[in-house]
């Protein structure tokens, strides 16, 4: 199992760094992890407890299970990451525009306001450049305004070593130049990642039952799915929900066994899938679990992310005062440019 041993290496933390790393809407710890594997030292906010627990189980930094707002006083840090709650807008929530604090995205330019780090990242659902681009586009012109160069783009953890088929968006500021990882062609598979255990069925295990089976076939009849979505082993892993690891839904994520039976996937197995090793310990009960690893971001995905945001954090800020006041004249413009 070359992936399983590979994570397992890679992804340990080893603070050799100075900087703080601050996670805000942290989460169980996926993104810190991939910080803290290139050395930095990291200090998390989640409101979830059993996830801030599962946090400081498991790295060096610690976690502070606390809702944070904007009068929060944040401690000093070079660098800002965190994945904000981004849910549907409303048009009074356009309309009350930075001000609306019902979600992250407030809390997280707030910080950035704050702190003025000399990188910071924050990572979201693709929706976002999409149904809500109206939203990422009063983000970006708020973090323009704040003299900060920014990157965006849409990344498949399929192509960055995850055997799972996973988009989300990454935004980047900084002040000087950042470059996003390089794609590998070759995709790890789900055989490479759970094959010792995917066709074993341990004391935990959770099978469907007959009338299970026949609500997932007429899901997927109505849904017009031409395979059936069970784990392929020759295959990466459709995306990791929260919905369809936790929740009993027609498109759960599942095994098929050799003697016909779907078995609902593990906790390992879907801890492998996300990228986390299998020293990484999940505190809660079974839902919140699932849940934790349904939200975080793939720490083989985010590892890669901070060794690129540890190459733009060394390099000398580039951007003069006069370059800084374009940018946030750009920011003027900015719903017509994206």
């Amino acid at each position: 199992m070359e992936y399983v041993r590979y994570i397992n290496e890679l992804l340990q933390p080893k603070i050799t760094e100075k900087e703080l790393v601050l996670d805000l809407f942290a989460g169980c710890g996926g993104l810190s992890l991939g910080f803290e594997s290139v050395g930095f030292k990291t200090v998390g906010y989640e409101m979830n407890e059993a996830a801030a627990e599962t946090y400081r189980k498991n790295l060096k930094g610690d976690c502070y299970a606390t809702k944070l707002d904007l009068s929060f006083e944040y401690p000093s840090a070079s660098i800002i990451i965190g994945g904000p709650p981004c849910q549907p807008f409303s048009v009074g929530g356009y309309q009350k525009g930075m001000e609306d604090a019902r979600d992250g995205f407030p809390i997280f330019i707030d910080a950035v306001k704050k702190l003025q780090p000399k990188v910071f990242v924050f990572e979201n659902v693709r929706g976002l450049l999409y149904s809500n681009k109206w939203y990422f586009n009063l983000v970006i012109q708020e973090l323009l305004k704040l003299g900060y160069i920014i990157d965006y783009k849409l990344l498949n953890a399929v192509y960055h070593g995850v055997p799972q088929n996973r988009e989300r968006l990454f935004v980047v500021g900084h002040r000087s130049s950042f470059v996003f990882p390089k794609i590998e062609q070759k995709k790890t598979t789900v055989g490479e990642a759970i094959g010792d255990l995917m066709f074993t069925t341990p004391p935990e295990s959770k099978f469907f039952n007959a009338s299970m089976d026949t609500y997932v076939a007429k899901y997927e009849k109505a849904s017009s799915c031409i395979n059936p979505r069970d784990l392929y082993p020759n295959k990466p892993a459709r995306t990791l929900t929260c919905r369809n690891l936790a929740g009993a839904t027609g498109d759960m994520q599942r095994v098929r066994l050799k003697d016909g039976r779907r078995r609902r996937v593990l906790i390992r197995e879907a801890a492998r899938l996300q990228s986390f090793p299998d020293w990484f310990e999940f505190t809660g009960n079974e839902t919140s679990q699932f849940n934790q690893i349904g939200n975080a971001v793939p720490p083989l995905l985010a590892y890669q992310i901070a060794l690129a945001v540890k190459k733009c954090y060394r390099q000398k800020e580039s951007f003069t005062p006069e370059e800084i006041i374009k940018n946030k004249m750009a920011a003027n413009n900015v719903l017509t440019l994206f």
